[in-house]
């Protein structure tokens, strides 16, 4: 049995019992901090807690690591519910074009975007893409991530969409972080269906979706719903045919104009809409009515220079708000969530508290994790994240760019 204390914890965030696997709206500034605390775990499972005053000591030392945590605060790891982690190359030449003028969808007019990371991937073996993807995650865990959602999306051929899910799969059983597998295959129209929308629908359909179904690959199913790419009527008969095979949506929407989507991925109950830097009265009036988790992804909007999603907004509807990093070699090559942390106080005006609750108890809950992770209570088996030493919590999103995060233990 693998035992560990910590103790002499600065402050020991998040935790508490019977606490709600969603803080929405005023709930979102609630943060429960205990000073001079301690925590121990069994295998993983958070077996107690409490004020160093009132703990009693240690019966067995056998197979017990203790860590002094003086000066230096624990919490729930991060919940990253939105990457595409799994690609083949960077695609920093097309970051220098945007400094010279075009936007993102000029870019992949002329070719690049989407379909230049499925054009690599197509000539990546599996093992290559794994082991690339297998360094990417080690990178996040010492970001302070601890549960992870990965998309397929740059393949857009049965062979390679496929072939990353097979990936994503590998990793699951790899990684000692929980990861969740979503196909996304209707990313974009490949070349070859650019006019003819009905023959690719038609691959995914009748082709990628029985393969994922019978090998067990996704656990969600996605569509980029946008102008350019797939209009609310095609995303709703591909959600459908995911549903059908028992896989829950989440989806891409708003990201450059409100189109309908919002309101269709409500009507198939989809556990979260993602991007969401455009939104109207209509989108929030839905929203209000159900329980799908409003996930924003400040870093894309950082690096593409594209409106930042209005989280004060949804808040002020009484909504709830996650964040999410959307790790990507095209629009966020970046998956460290201390900086999505700053950039949600900065540029969006949340809080910290705010902020953490949207990359914890909510980002759990838009993974389906909500019994697991979020939140530092008994019986939960969520990675635990140690800080370095620092003066205060809000010390992490206001010291953007430094790396804070010590040690995640999974």
């Amino acid at each position: 049995m693998s035992k560990i204390l910590i103790k002499n914890i600065k402050g020991l965030v998040q935790y508490g019992e019977n606490l709600p696997s969603v803080r929405k709206g005023k709930e979102m500034k609630e943060l429960p901090i205990l000073e001079n605390a301690f925590l121990a775990l069994e295998d993983g499972v958070i077996v107690a807690y409490g004020l160093m005053s009132d703990w009693g000591g240690i019966d067995d030392w056998r197979d017990l690591e203790v860590i002094d945590a003086d000066g230096k605060y624990v919490l729930p790891a991060f919940c990253d519910s939105h990457t595409h982690t799994v690609f083949a190359n960077s695609r920093e030449e097309e970051f220098v074009d945007r400094i010279n003028g075009l936007t993102y969808e000029e870019i992949a007019i002329k070719g690049g975007g989407i379909l230049n990371s499925a054009r690599r991937l197509a000539e990546m073996s599996e093992d290559e893409l794994f082991d690339q993807a297998l360094e990417r995650v080690e990178r996040l865990m010492s970001y302070g991530t601890g549960a992870l959602e990965i998309k397929s999306g740059y393949g857009l051929s049965v062979e390679a969409e496929i072939k990353m899910l097979r990936v994503i799969k590998r990793l699951k059983a790899e990684c000692s972080i929980e990861i969740k597998a979503t196909f996304l295959g209707a990313h974009a129209f490949p070349p070859e269906y650019k006019e003819n929308h009905r023959g690719y629908i038609d691959l995914i359909i009748n082709q990628m979706l029985p393969i994922i179904k019978e090998e067990g690959l996704a656990d969600y199913i996605d569509t980029f719903c946008e102008r350019n790419y797939f209009s609310v009527q095609e995303m709703a008969e591909i959600l459908e045919a995911g549903i059908a095979i028992g896989l829950k949506p989440k989806v891409h929407v708003n990201q450059f104009s409100a189109m309908g989507g919002v309101a269709k991925a409500v009507e198939l109950n989809a556990l979260s809409v993602d991007h969401l830097e455009e939104i109207s009265d209509d989108d929030i009036e839905v929203l209000k009515g159900s329980n799908t988790m409003s996930t924003i992804l400040p870093s894309c909007s950082h690096f593409l220079s594209i409106p930042f999603g209005d989280a004060r907004r949804l808040m002020e509807n009484d909504l709830p708000v996650a964040l999410a990093s959307d790790f990507n070699p095209g629009s966020t090559p970046s998956g460290n969530l201390s900086f999505v942390w700053s950039l949600a106080c900065v540029k969006m005006k949340m809080t910290p508290e705010e902020a953490l609750n949207a990359l914890t108890i909510n980002a759990a809950y838009a993974m389906e994790l909500s019994d697991s992770h979020g939140t530092i209570s008994l019986g939960k088996t969520t990675p635990i994240i140690i800080t370095k030493q620092i003066p205060s919590l809000a010390y992490i999103p206001y010291s953007f760019g430094d790396q804070l995060i010590e040690r995640l233990i999974s």
